[in-house]
């Protein structure tokens, strides 16, 4: 049975995204028209504020997490593709790469990138069958997932068995210094770069709500027990810079 203490992420219960949503409900309604509207300026305001090492670290993760040519790979919460892409070229023609996400928005400028199959849908809920991938990738979305469990016993469901999941993300530094100074870049310096490259201003909300998830982050120990829980062995994380970190996960061979 499913330990309730890894059921559901702080979504659900940190007062601080309280202002965005109250329900689960509306918190997708508000998430997707979030995501939708900042679609078309992302990739430009991500190359600003990462400075261009986005793909090369992405690529990074992905490979040393055990990515292959000719593998078939799921990415969850896609977005734009900045994941995607990545993943497309390691896994070569003779793999396959499916794109998921809730936002039509960010699939749409996806396909502008690559032309690989996209599904309109949650990591809760996978329309896929069971085994049908290599590999599971996500990027920096694990603090919009409302229930762990549900997302994680996906991944194992949809992963042939020996597969992997690698999911990255950004997590609060430990440090007090660590925290101050992420909070800082990100509700100070990254308007002004936004500003600088033109970006919307839906583009801006989107990078202060993603300040708010991250300070609602789930705790790493956390997460790496729910994904315990839900089947995985040989969990570990990676962690790159005080801030960056890689949940890695295999589905029992047997």
């Amino acid at each position: 049975m499913t330990d309730p203490a890894y059921s559901a992420s702080p979504l659900q219960t940190d007062p601080q995204l309280r202002r965005y949503f109250a329900t689960e409900a509306e918190r997708r309604h508000t998430t997707r028209a979030l995501f939708d509207r900042a679609a078309a300026g992302y990739d430009r305001a991500e190359r600003i504020t990462a400075f261009g090492t986005g793909p090369w670290y992405r690529r990074y993760a992905l490979q040393r997490s055990g990515l292959a040519a000719g593998m078939t790979v799921l990415d969850v919460a896609a977005g734009t593709g900045l994941v995607a892409r990545e993943a497309h070229s390691i896994v070569g023609p003779a793999g396959r790469l499916v794109a998921l996400d809730p936002s039509p928005g960010m699939l749409e400028e996806l396909r502008k990138k690559l032309d690989v199959q996209t599904l309109e849908a949650y990591a809760e809920s996978i329309p896929l069958d069971d085994g049908e991938v290599d590999f599971v990738s996500m990027g920096y979305a694990l603090r919009h997932v409302a229930d762990l469990d549900q997302a994680f016993g996906e991944y194992l469901r949809v992963l042939r068995p020996g597969g992997t999941a690698c999911i990255m993300e950004i997590t609060r530094p430990r440090s007090l210094f660590g925290r101050l100074a992420l909070r800082c870049y990100i509700r100070a310096v990254v308007p002004v770069l936004a500003r600088l490259a033109r970006c919307t201003p839906d583009v801006t909300m989107l990078w202060e709500y993603y300040w708010d998830t991250i300070q609602a982050s789930v705790e790493p120990e956390r997460v790496m027990e729910a994904m315990r829980v839900a089947g995985f062995e040989d969990v570990r994380c990676m962690l790159t810079m005080g801030v960056f970190r890689e949940y890695i996960g295999r589905k029992p061979a047997a």
